[in-house]
């Protein structure tokens, strides 16, 4: 059903889902390690976090661009939201109550919003398929040992899953109620500051809101007579900026973006006149204004609240908001390893968006994933042609929504020339849809053996079929979230022969220095006092937040190479190899002293230097 509300019910089964993820990673988040990332957003949470400090004490001289720049420009490449909401939880939970370590305070923002996606694709799920199969994809989803992870990070990319859910959840529900709307816009802008991926999502919807509009407008001379007013506002916009661009040139037209000028008063002017369009088409045509305001939402709201939310962006907002994108558009490769290959430069393979993600995901998971998106697919091609529509019934706008959205952040990663790097943290928004898609083919699946089923016993209950389905199919993910435990970067599927066998394919063992904790205590208890140590791949900025969170002694000493370390705990990298051949230079010897293996396969390597 298009737009349905959740009842009471499937309001309360979220809530309760919602917390049951979120009392999981809260127990489970102080095995993780920090990642490279969580090190840099760490300091930066703790330097916005002071400048609300200032904020409050002295707010003349906050709002300067001096004191802002001095705050904000430590990772200035990332909006701040997540890291403003990290540096305010520190704040509060850790420095001012002392409830909880720095480093749990500092990701609790995150795991809060990483809690929120069961519930989110329940909500979803049940509205469009049913509460059995919005209950797979909810249960399913942390159950993904990656995703897993990932939830358990002060970073941006499972809260960026959260706000590209509720920004589709938004749409579609404006779709019949015109208060979901506005919430759209507001979502959109929200999104906009977790993470650039959201930048995607109106390229996404507009095609869902245009059909929308058009099919509703049909027979309705007024109505379509509205949606092309609305559509040319937009179009005539997007003109005067090109050429507002051409004249100026990229420089000129950056620099002559302020507040007085032309490029503001055509926003203005944009907003105004979409506001009107849509005024009028909601007294000639409720439902063709409702399809629309959407996008009007996206355009006037996203921008504002990611300029609002961004102090950074306050005094110059147009050249700093045109760095940021220069910088996303222009990123750097960093090597990676694939099927035996160390992928440095474009073209990547275009492939191996679709190959990663098999064997990353549990193949019980997968496998439903798949069906379901050819199920959809399938009937899509099937209803074109006029012998084959009689036989399936044709996708829903609902169903396309979803199956769009499965595959929109697979396909945009899967450009040969998007860097390719960071495991699957870059498209688990897709995943979250193909979860959805992979509850309904489980749930179609048991109706149809379930029908069988009745002919001998006509009063069994669907959900004794359900229940020992879903478990058989999520108890492999269950076993290997748990045996991987907490070293989710390293996880295989079946398909890879596991962790084992996608060494053996020359897959990538694992990334962002996370798993040192696995040697962690054994440094603890053999270093000498005052010992220095090699942490390969580890920056400066974990040791400070492994030691003032208890999990490495203070009185260990960082160094940054192993010529001058008494002990190396080397990441075993395909693009560091050299770097373990000079640490066995430095130290005469090739023999490590610990290390840690997951499912036997080396991770990190310790090597001690003779008499050290």
């Amino acid at each position: 059903m298009l737009g349905r509300a959740p009842t009471r019910e499937e309001r309360r089964l979220a809530w309760g889902l919602g917390l049951l993820a979120f009392v999981a990673l809260l127990l489970a988040e102080r095995a993780v390690g920090f990642v490279r990332d969580e090190g840099i957003y760490f300091a930066a949470a703790e330097s916005y976090a002071n400048w609300f400090r200032l904020l409050f004490q002295a707010p003349t001289t906050a709002l300067t661009d001096t004191a802002i720049v001095r705050a904000y420009d430590i990772n200035h490449e990332h909006p701040v939201l997540m890291k403003q909401l990290f540096g305010l939880s520190q704040l509060l939970f850790h420095e001012t109550l002392g409830w909880l370590r720095p480093a749990t305070a500092l990701r609790l923002p995150a795991l809060l919003l990483s809690a929120s996606v069961p519930p989110l694709l329940f909500l979803l799920g049940s509205a469009l398929y049913g509460r059995a199969a919005g209950l797979f994809a909810a249960l399913s989803f942390l159950l993904v040992p990656r995703h897993a992870f990932n939830a358990e990070l002060a970073c941006f990319d499972l809260p960026v899953v959260a706000m590209w859910l509720l920004v589709v959840y938004a749409f579609w529900r404006a779709l019949e109620d015109v208060r979901w709307g506005f919430w759209s816009g507001l979502l959109f802008g929200l999104a906009l500051a977790t993470k650039h991926n959201a930048l995607f999502l109106p390229f996404v919807l507009a095609p869902f809101a245009l059909w929308r509009a058009w099919t509703e407008s049909a027979h309705q001379p007024a109505a379509r007579e509205g949606l092309g007013r609305f559509v040319g506002v937009f179009s005539a916009t997007a003109l005067l900026y090109a050429l507002l661009f051409v004249a100026q040139g990229p420089e000129g037209f950056v620099r002559k973006f302020f507040l007085l000028s032309p490029h503001v008063l055509l926003f203005v002017a944009m907003g105004g006149s979409a506001a009107w369009v849509l005024l009028g088409l909601y007294r000639t045509h409720a439902p063709t204004a409702r399809a629309l305001l959407p996008l009007a939402a996206f355009a006037v709201a996203g921008p504002v609240l990611f300029y609002l939310h961004w102090p950074y962006l306050w005094h110059h907002p147009v050249e700093r908001a045109a760095w940021y994108l220069a910088f996303h558009a222009h990123h750097e490769h960093y090597p990676w390893f694939y099927l035996g290959e160390l992928l440095r430069a474009p073209p990547f393979p275009l492939a191996y968006v679709l190959v990663k993600t098999a064997l990353t995901v549990p193949t019980s998971l997968f496998a439903p994933m798949v069906t379901g998106w050819l199920a959809v697919v399938g009937r899509a091609l099937l209803s074109l042609s006029s012998r084959t529509r009689a036989w399936v019934q044709p996708p829903s706008l609902s169903e396309a929504l979803v199956a769009v959205n499965a595959v929109a952040s697979l396909l945009i990663i899967s450009h040969p020339q998007v860097p390719h790097f960071g495991g699957v943290k870059h498209w688990i928004p897709s995943m979250a849809f193909l979860g959805l898609l992979a509850g309904a083919a489980v749930v179609r699946g048991c109706n149809a053996l379930l029908e069988r089923l009745r002919a001998h016993r006509p009063t069994l209950p669907a959900w004794a079929l359900q229940a020992p389905v879903f478990a058989l199919l999520m108890l492999p993910a269950l076993v290997g979230l748990v045996r991987v435990f907490p070293y989710g970067t390293g996880f295989y599927s079946e398909l890879a022969g596991g962790v084992p066998g996608a060494a053996s394919l020359g897959m990538q063992r694992q990334f962002w220095s996370s798993h040192v904790t696995g040697v962690l205590p054994w440094i603890n208890a053999n270093a000498k006092p005052g010992a220095r140590v090699y942490f390969h791949e580890v920056t400066g900025y974990s040791v400070r937040d492994y030691q003032r969170n208890g999990m490495l002694r203070p009185d260990i000493q960082a160094v940054w190479s192993p010529f001058e370390a008494d002990l190396v705990a080397y990441q075993y990298h395909q693009e560091f190899r050299y770097q373990e051949f000079e640490i066995w230079q430095a130290f005469g010897t090739r023999t490590p002293v610990t290390g840690l293996y997951v499912d036997e396969t080396p991770h990190i390597i310790v090597y001690q230097r003779p008499g050290a």
